[in-house]
């Protein structure tokens, strides 16, 4: 089984930065597409940014030019770096993998990590 593990999240002023981890681990061969969405209060989960065989990344027009995903293949890991957070940014943020396992191709959630952005 593929387990996701997140971390990073917190409570930081707005114009600040903040950068998220989410790593996988257990019965990894490979992944494919990693993918940060995220949830504020009273509203749809919404995908944010992707990042597909390591190079072709994707942003939602919301966070375009002030996040950046990127990956550690070595590590089995991907990273949100989040600079400039805005309040509207406030929201627990999901981390999402789809690769191969030794037991065939999965899809896993992470647990969600809070970022709270202050005014």
């Amino acid at each position: 089984q593929v387990q996701l593990e997140e971390s990073g999240g917190g409570l930081v002023q707005a114009g600040e930065s903040l950068r998220l981890s989410c790593v996988a681990s257990g019965s990894v061969v490979s992944i494919n597409k990693w993918a940060w969405w995220r949830q504020a209060p009273g509203k749809e989960r919404d995908l944010i940014a992707s990042i597909t065989n390591g190079a072709d990344q994707n942003y939602a027009d919301s966070v375009n030019g002030r996040f950046t995903i990127s990956t550690d293949n070595a590590k089995n890991a991907v990273y949100l770096q989040m600079n400039n957070l805005k309040p509207e940014d406030t929201a627990v943020y999901y981390c999402v993998s789809r690769g191969y396992s030794d037991f065939g191709n999965f899809a896993k959630w992470g647990q969600g990590t809070q970022v709270t952005v202050s005014a």
